[in-house]
């Protein structure tokens, strides 16, 4: 065991390997990032990518902000600069990168300068970061340039250093794509002094930013922070080059961060302060959503928040974790334990004292419940004011007041106080307060706490002015009554609370039950579905059932992304909607409405993904403002899509596995072939060579007899060789369909004569029986294709019955159909190959003193009868060895009187 670990560990690492190799696929991305506006990134940038062609390399300008500096507008000069493309927006005429203008040229390095810019409205990415990763997907590198306060995990740090909350940020999964990162630094004071000469600014904007974003103080931390990141960069690469040269060394190992994430404000900081967590602990960390039954009441603002938050934590490169649950400190710290979390990342307690005392806290009970986990609680204050829903509000979302449940409670009250009067004269009159209970605990389960409140109240008032004394008033006298009627009222209260939250925990089992017995049916109806269609629509069906949305699946054909089936059936599409399912599939990423990626369509666009790749695209909307999907229907279209996606695959996987079976049959059919014309080619032609070289050679010495017997051999196996040729040609016009059979009336027995007669060489040594009535009705037939057809049963029954023995040919009339038989008495046919014996090249392996044939006679004889509207089988003698070929062939109906005749003569069994 300790040389299987140290082994383990002298190999390098199987995920640095295949990081390495995924880089490999992709273009090299280098960031000049400095801690400021006005450090000399651009510059930079241009310089190295003056180095890179002075090298040869084919490098190209996509865009750079020159911002009137004259030093820059000189390096510019020398490159190849890809012309921008126009959008109009508000009159107004913008300038953007021109992406499939690069993506056509295809150079080995481009330019991109301010990696965090915001796009015009219109085009394809909102951000530009996102058009940088489009073409280093491409193979293309890229040098770009980045201020340390456009990072994504950085952007409440630098809000609290500068008082001014940067807008456009970048995710630092993408500074964590970075194959290289080089910090451009710049003292504050050299900075200042760039300032001053209007070398950044113009002079009159120059002033007012060093008296306040660029002050000596605010510059200093900035550097600090562009430092550090650029250090964790730097640990992180020489991290990975130690594992993947399985380089020993000492590295942390263990802490993993898991931040909690929930609906409240602030959800955002606590999510960017995880990042840097994790960032300084080079730990991986996971954000995780608790759902519990009070979520599906969720105010939509609410549900919107939550949904960003989550989506915030995916974009900063957290594994975004939703587990069902009910307590829900209990489980976080459950959670936490199970996945050997270190630190938990929570919010700062929002709830007033009175309700932490009634209800709990969720912060003291987590730090207790923790143990040797960190718990961080983080006060979650937003600097500035947050981004506002993207769903509009209107009075139709804040759920309107329903009065029935409080009518329902007022009746459970009523009948509670009739049942008490009659059990007032038996009863103690303290007994009937439960009575009051029951209609309060009623008043839970069906209209939740706020009814079930109100009929504790509605019951107390009424106890004490129909029951106590003195009665029909409010007063009490009884100082015991008084203690009843409290306790009364606390037990009604915590009763109604643990009642409707029992009633909530129904609703939502029965809602998890109802989905996961869906889910059940939806796999049953994926495992039966035979057809790629099948799978299509029921998908598309049960997604619109489930999710209550407008469903269109999309599956790749002939190169492009094409509409398979939908729910409601809609099979048009906007332009910008299938833009966006061709950017879905062909980079597995979300594209649409609401996604990073042309947000301006109508619909939001998903890949579904299979193990190996994205084999299609599901699309989705509905007619609601905002997000279209919650966390809860996000896990439930996951899992039908993944269901989805395999059925799909194991469509595409069966019909290949047919594909490659009819393949490998073509290649069976084509061997045989080659075998046979190989062998059956060959025996002929040597037989006719070497009796025609025998006669040129030697006929003056070879008496008569010999050179007539070589003549034969010449002539026999000429007709043997134009046999095969014939069958060739035969089962090609079969094979093709050109078989057109010349059909006209004719008596069967001239075709078994004319087949006798043609066989009679290769029947010489054997018996021949016929007993074919005068009086059979004639046939609508083909003679010369029925002739062949008999020839070729005469063929095979030569082959394998042995000389001497008797081939028998007899025919009778049977229920409108005349009946022939070919009968020999060789071998007969082995029962596993009685149905495969009419294939095309099929042979019953080869036994002594058997000719083996080339398996294309019987199989032209069936395909001649079926096609003259007779059918043919093969079965085994039972009367001794020997093989039965029964062609039965309809009597045609335009002959009157016929279908009796010969009905007399023959049995209507069979004669064997």
């Amino acid at each position: 065991m300790p040389d299987d670990r140290s082994n383990a560990e002298k190999r390098p690492s199987p995920d640095a390997l295949l990081e390495h190799a995924e880089r490999e696929e992709r273009g090299r991305l280098r960031i000049f990032l400095g801690a400021a506006p006005g450090v000399g990134k651009t510059y930079e940038m241009l310089m190295a990518g003056r180095a890179r062609l002075a090298d040869g390399v084919d490098v190209v300008i996509g865009v750079v902000e020159t911002h009137g500096r004259r030093e820059t507008q000189a390096l510019v000069e020398g490159y190849e600069v890809i012309p921008r493309r126009h959008v109009d927006y508000k009159g107004r005429v913008l300038d953007e990168m021109d992406i499939d203008a690069i993506l056509s040229r295809r150079p080995a390095l481009v330019l991109v300068d301010e990696l965090a810019h915001t796009n015009a409205p219109g085009s394809r990415h909102p951000k530009r970061y996102l058009d940088v990763q489009e073409i280093l997907t491409h193979g293309i590198d890229v040098y770009t340039t980045l201020n340390i306060q456009h990072v994504e995990s950085l952007n409440d740090v630098v809000a609290q250093i500068t008082r001014v909350r940067v807008r456009e940020t970048v995710p630092d999964s993408v500074i964590d794509q970075a194959d290289d990162i080089e910090i451009i630094d710049l003292t504050p004071d050299d900075l200042i002094k760039r300032l001053g000469e209007g070398k950044v600014y113009f002079p009159n904007t120059a002033q007012r930013a060093i008296e306040n974003y660029f002050s000596p103080g605010n510059l200093t931390a900035l550097r600090e922070l562009a430092l550090r990141r650029t250090a964790q960069r730097v640990d992180e690469q020489l991290l990975n080059h130690m594992q993947s040269h399985a380089i020993p060394g000492p590295w942390a190992a263990g802490e993993r961060v898991l931040v909690c994430v929930d609906a409240r404000p602030g959800g955002a900081a606590r999510i960017r302060y995880a990042r840097r967590l994790a960032d300084r602990l080079r730990a991986p960390w996971t954000a995780l959503h608790v759902d519990t039954p009070r979520s599906a009441a969720m105010p939509e603002k609410d549900k919107d928040r939550l949904a960003a938050n989550l989506r915030l934590a995916e974009q900063l490169g957290a594994e975004v974790t939703t587990i069902p649950g009910q307590y829900v400190a209990q489980d976080i710290v459950r959670h936490a334990k199970a996945n050997n979390f270190t630190h938990i990342v929570i919010g700062r307690p929002t709830r007033s004292r009175w309700r932490e005392l009634i209800e709990g806290s969720l912060t003291y009970d987590l730090i207790r419940d923790a143990g040797d986990i960190s718990v961080h609680v983080i006060s979650g204050t937003e600097q500035g004011t947050e981004a506002a829903s993207k769903t509009v509000g209107t009075a139709a979302e804040q759920k309107p007041f329903e009065i029935w449940p409080y009518l329902l409670a007022t009746a459970y009250v009523a009948g509670s106080l009739a049942f008490s009067a009659v059990l007032d004269q038996f009863l103690d009159v303290r007994n009937l307060a439960i009575v009051f209970l029951v209609a309060v605990l009623a008043s839970a389960v069906t209209g939740g706490f706020w009814p079930a409140f109100y009929a504790c109240l509605v019951s107390a008032l009424a106890f004490n002015f129909f029951f106590l004394e003195p009665r029909y008033t409010l007063t009490i006298r009884d100082p015991e009554s008084i203690v009843a009627l409290a306790i009364f009222l606390v037990v009604a209260v915590i009763a109604s609370n643990l009642t409707a939250r029992v009633q909530r925990q129904a609703i939502a089992a029965r809602s998890r039950a109802r989905a996961t017995e869906e889910l059940y049916q939806f796999s049953r109806k994926l495992a039966g579905a035979g057809t790629l269609d099948d799978v299509l629509w029921a998908t598309a069906f049960q997604i619109a059932l489930m999710l209550k949305l407008r469903v269109v699946l999309l599956l790749p054909e002939n190169g492009t992304i094409t509409v398979k089936a939908g729910y409601p059936p809609d099979d048009t599409l906007a332009e910008a909607d299938i833009a966006a399912a061709r950017w879905a599939w062909e980079h597995n990423r979300a594209a649409g409405r609401g996604a990073d990626t042309l947000p301006g369509a109508k619909r939001l666009y998903l890949p579904l993904r299979t193990g190996r790749t994205a084999i299609g695209v599901v699309g989705l909307d509905d007619d609601r403002q905002g997000p279209l999907l919650t966390p809860e229907q996000q896990r439930l279209l996951d899992a039908l899509a993944d269901q989805a996606a395999v059925a799909i695959e194991r469509i595409q996987l069966v019909a290949d596995v047919d594909r490659a079976k009819l393949a490998a049959e073509a290649d069976r059919l084509r061997s045989a072939l080659l075998t046979s014309i190989s062998h059956d080619l060959k025996t002929p032609l040597a037989a006719i060579m070497g009796a025609a070289g025998t006669l040129r050679d030697f006929s003056a010495a070879l008496p008569e007899t010999d050179r007539a017997e070589l003549l034969s051999t010449v002539l026999d196996e000429s007709e043997r060789l134009n046999r095969f040729i014939a069958n060739l040609l035969d089962m090609t016009k079969i094979e093709s369909g050109a078989m057109e059979p010349n059909r006209a009336l004719h008596y069967v027995g001239d075709s078994v004569g004319s087949a006798l007669l043609r066989a009679r060489k290769i029947t010489g040594d054997h018996k021949t029986e016929v007993d074919i009535p005068a009086d059979l009705p004639m046939l609508r037939l083909d003679p010369v294709l029925f002739e062949q057809a008999l020839f070729n049963l005469l063929d095979n029954a030569a082959k394998y019955a042995p000389p001497g023995s008797t081939i028998r040919l007899q025919g009778w009339v049977d229920n409108g159909s005349v009946i022939l038989q070919i009968m020999d008495e060789g071998p007969g046919i082995p029962p596993d190959d009685l149905e495969r014996i009419f294939d095309t090249f099929y042979r019953v392996r080869k036994r002594d003193q058997v000719r083996a044939g080339t398996g294309l006679g019987l199989s032209i004889s069936r395909g001649f009868i079926e096609a003259m509207g007779g059918t043919i089988v093969a079965s085994n003698r039972t009367d001794r060895s020997g093989a039965i070929f029964t062609i039965r062939m309809p009597v045609p109906t335009e002959l009157p009187g016929l279908h009796q005749a010969g009905a007399d003569d023959k049995t209507n069994g069979d004669p064997t």
